[in-house]
């Protein structure tokens, strides 16, 4: 068996058409965008096709897309611009304990500069109570910014029920959507967002292409200052070939949507079913209103980091949600947020699909993850009725 791909979620290969879309902007087409002679407007009109494809993919207006170089980028712009843009009018922003990294360290970065910040709960399934977002909104909440799916625990949330209470209270609504667009349909006009997130490597596209969404009308402060790239809202000479890649991956993603779903989506269940059969085996984020390619799951007994290298000793590359490093001591707060006992949360194991997985790999995978979790249970100290402690951090470490 080659190499089992299960780590569709961190990023996915560049598909092969993206390449080919991208490969003249490295070699023929180099002029500056702003140039007025030739090779500048060539790649200029590049860069608007890319647009007008990357915006049909979510149902919006080329002129609403911004492109930046990461998903992280365009939270810190979302976060920061509307903050600072609309800060005369109120200083209170809503986020969930579930947001990515970058959407809860700009609000903590808020803070310091004075801006309150609610942090909302979420359910056993990480579900956030759109009677929750409503009950936090006060006369100074400026924005509120919610997850579209997490990429730790699959959990879709219900963006278009929470935005429709956003908006009736007159507070800009932004939802990151890096983990959805590309893996389910988005459509930013029927879920009524004012921003959102999203990123090209996650729809088979390159790294360092990325774009926020940003309804007409909507104000917003520039993150980076410079030139009048992007509408003035974005300066910095443009990446033209990840621009290129970005818009080619909308465009494939639109046309093959339906059928990368269908085809994750049983063998996602089946690893499922199988897991759960396996004693002390728990499924993260919702059963069934989850990303279709994203399998989740805490083993008790077991650290992430054992399972993960033994996986890759038979070949199979997959992601733990557990942030326990040499550098950072912590379980992982989307967890803790959902009701998983530190100790349990340092065994999380995250498998995601993509377009190339095949039944051969799934049937393999299903195989193989029992064996490993009894080979480790049966060298693993804690197996023996170990239970731990809410202050329990990596045990590597102890």
């Amino acid at each position: 068996m080659d190499k089992i791909y299960m780590d569709h979620v961190a990023t996915n290969p560049l598909h092969p058409e993206v390449l080919d879309a991208m490969l003249p902007f490295f070699k023929e087409h180099y002029g500056n965008p702003l140039s007025l002679y030739e090779p500048g407007i060539k790649t200029r009109e590049a860069i608007e096709s890319a647009r007008a494809g990357t915006a049909d993919l979510i149902n919006a207006k080329p002129k609403e897309i911004i492109f930046t170089a990461s998903g992280a980028e365009s939270n810190n712009f979302a976060l920061k611009g509307i903050a600072f843009a609309l800060q005369n009018k109120g200083k209170h922003i809503i986020v969930s304990k579930v947001e990515h990294h970058s959407i809860l360290n700009s609000a903590r970065f808020l803070e310091k500069q004075g801006f309150a910040v609610t942090y909302l709960p979420v359910d056993n399934n990480g579900l956030v109570n759109p009677a929750d977002v409503e009950k936090a909104i006060i006369d100074e909440t400026i924005l509120v910014s919610i997850i579209h799916a997490s990429p730790e625990i699959g959990t879709i949330q219900p963006i278009k029920e929470i935005a429709d209470i956003v908006k009736a209270k007159g507070v800009v609504f932004h939802t990151d959507a890096v983990s959805s667009v590309g893996n389910i349909p988005v459509d930013v006009e029927s879920l009524g967002v004012d921003l959102m997130t999203f990123a090209a490597h996650q729809f088979y596209g390159p790294k360092g292409s990325a774009a926020l969404y940003l309804k007409s009308g909507t104000r917003i402060v520039p993150l980076i200052y410079g030139g009048i790239q992007e509408g003035g809202r974005r300066a910095g000479t443009e990446n033209v070939p990840a621009i290129v890649g970005m818009g080619k991956a909308a465009e494939i993603t639109k046309r093959d949507l339906e059928k990368r779903i269908a085809h994750v989506t049983p063998m996602r269940d089946s690893i499922i079913s199988n897991a759960l059969k396996i004693d002390k085996v728990i499924l993260t984020g919702h059963p069934e209103q989850r990303l279709p390619g994203h399998a989740s799951f805490v083993v008790e007994y077991i650290e992430g980091e054992a399972m993960l290298m033994m996986l890759a000793v038979k070949g199979i590359y997959s992601a733990s949600g557990s942030a326990c490093s040499s550098k950072a001591l912590k379980s992982s707060p989307v967890l803790i947020s959902i009701g998983i006992p530190v100790h349990l949360a340092q065994g999380s194991v995250v498998f995601t699909l993509g377009e190339g997985t095949t039944t051969e790999e799934i049937k393999y995978f299903n195989e193989t993850f029992p064996q490993i979790i009894s080979r480790l249970r049966e060298i693993s100290p804690y197996a023996q009725g170990w239970e731990g402690t809410e202050d329990s951090t990596c045990t590597a470490k102890k």
